[in-house]
């Protein structure tokens, strides 16, 4: 038996995947993509999408997976910082960033190719098929004019995943291009048979957007395991998706808490009019799943709810099941095979059970990583092969972590990473605006969602509608402010730097957690 990827009405077997896939390299490869050169991907979840990342297989590519959410000016700058040779999209989300001269100018660098945009997600994102469409050239017509590529996949260097800074602007993560570096595809294969538990004849959903690192990772290997099939959706809808678990014998998916959270708000006459017995194995990432949530979870599903604790940088660090999440309540579980985690406090002393620290890891990805565009030493992210993106917590003496605190002041909204000081910077460049600092207050759908407190210049007035419509175009939407506080002074300390605690504590009181 083979796998087969199903997408609204299409059934795309395997052999007709890797045939389109190997003339999408042919199309790569003569627009000048060489070994280790990076492409941009700004599309929402189809075939296609997969098609363009095995296609980088085989001509030993990187890619860009770009969030279409964002700006064109935050698109132009990583394409430029990426040195990205050709640029993929979608129709109607290359039309919607033509307009932009500084993504225009970008543009102009390198070959740029749009692919039609599926009927599905037309309507399903109710878009205007009367918006500004692309005319540059179109991947489908390069590729009914290719031939498959002769060539054997090469050595997969995989996603060149985009994370923010401290300073909010896109960083990308680099890796060493050593002959000793870990061959990316043979990764996906171990994860999908030692961290998804993937068997011949399973269905893995997904519909989380693959820009993301933990969805796009999942997603390629289920890809690299065998005889699995994967069932693909542009965005998630929870009756749909109990639908097509009783309708598929849907075995695998991704479900996050943002997910969960709609799944349970479903009335319950719909919640137990489908029959998801087949779903035996669920993994979340990103945000922290709240316990509550979870627990309502298992009594629907089952003990198939799993949560691991990971990082673009870093990979998938910890692994906990539903039965440890009940007997371990907040945790996120335990090393995984071939990981280890240390504690250890700001004067880098390891830190004994039950003592709260930056959490360090050392895995096959932990060492070695930089980024494009760093300012400062990152010296302190590694340790003696450990390294660390600034979380803060303990490990009891189980071995199992807790998170309490990020180091970073970083807002996970939605499994989206959101660095506060990016926004503060376009907020004080209003003419309304004295001060302000940005924060994240819990959210019961997306874990976090983001609140702006400003203090105004005398005299002036700002709503939220307001402020949001002059960060429109400066500002990824997913990165606009949810709630706007007006102060008439901002707390700050003698140096000058804002208590932030002061103003956020209130919102995190009684919501039984801190992240």
């Amino acid at each position: 038996m083979s796998s087969t990827i199903y997408f609204a009405d299409q059934a795309i077997d395997e052999s007709s995947f890797h045939s389109a896939a190997r003339k999408i390299a042919a199309v790569l490869k003569a627009s000048g993509v060489e070994p280790d050169d990076a492409i941009a991907i700004l599309m929402r979840n189809e075939p296609v999408y997969l098609q363009i990342i095995e296609a980088c297989r085989y001509v030993g590519a990187r890619y860009v997976a770009l969030n279409w959410h964002g700006s064109a000016a935050e698109i132009a700058h990583i394409l430029e910082d990426s040195q990205s040779k050709v640029l993929i999209a979608h129709q109607d989300l290359l039309g919607a960033l033509s307009g932009n001269e500084v993504f225009n100018q970008q543009c102009d660098k390198i070959s740029v190719f749009c692919c039609n945009t599926p009927k599905s997600i037309v309507e399903k994102y109710n878009l205007d098929s009367s918006e500004k469409q692309s005319t540059v050239q179109s991947l489908e017509a390069a590729i009914d004019k290719s031939e498959e590529i002769a060539t054997e996949p090469q050595k997969v260097r995989g996603l060149f995943a985009y994370t923010s800074g401290s300073t909010g602007r896109p960083k990308g993560i680099t890796r060493p291009a050593s002959p000793d570096a870990p061959d990316r595809y043979m990764m996906y294969q171990m994860l999908g048979q030692g961290f998804m538990f993937l068997q011949p004849g399973d269905k893995f959903y997904m519909a989380a957007p693959m820009y993301h690192s933990a969805p796009n990772t999942l997603s390629l290997s289920a890809l690299a395991t065998p005889q699995v099939d994967i069932y693909i959706e542009p965005q998630f809808d929870p009756e749909a998706f109990l639908k097509a678990v009783e309708e598929h014998k849907i075995s695998h998916a991704y479900i996050v808490p943002t997910m969960m959270v709609r799944l349970l708000k479903l009335p319950q006459e719909v919640r137990s009019k489908y029959d998801v017995s087949s779903l035996r194995y669920s993994v979340s990432t990103g945000s922290p799943c709240p316990v509550d949530v979870k627990e309502a979870m298992i009594d629907w599903f089952g003990p198939v709810f799993n949560e691991s604790y990971g990082a673009s940088e870093l990979g998938f660090m910890t692994l906990i099941s539903s039965t440890e999440a009940q007997e371990k309540p907040g945790s996120v579980g335990r090393a995984r095979e071939g990981t280890a985690i240390k504690i250890f406090d700001d004067e880098l002393n390891e830190l004994p059970a039950g003592e709260t620290g930056t959490i360090y890891i050392h895995s096959m990805l932990a060492s070695g990583f930089g980024y494009t565009n760093s300012e400062g030493d990152l010296g302190d992210q590694e340790l003696g092969g450990f390294a660390t993106v600034g979380d803060v917590g303990y490990l009891d003496e189980e071995g199992f972590l807790f998170i309490s605190d990020r180091k970073k002041e970083m807002i996970i909204s939605g499994g989206a990473n959101i660095f506060p000081s990016e926004i503060e910077a376009e907020i004080l460049r209003l003419p309304e605006v004295l001060d302000c600092a940005v924060f994240g207050a819990p959210d019961e759908e997306f874990g976090e969602k983001i609140v702006a407190a400003v203090q105004l210049q005398a005299g002036s007035e700002l709503s939220l509608k307001a402020l949001q419509q002059a960060l429109e175009g400066n500002l990824a939407r997913f990165k606009m402010p949810r709630k706007l506080d007006i102060h008439d002074t901002l707390p700050r300390e003698d140096s000058g730097k804002i208590f932030k605690k002061r103003l956020k504590d209130p919102y995190w009181e009684g919501a039984g957690r801190k992240v």
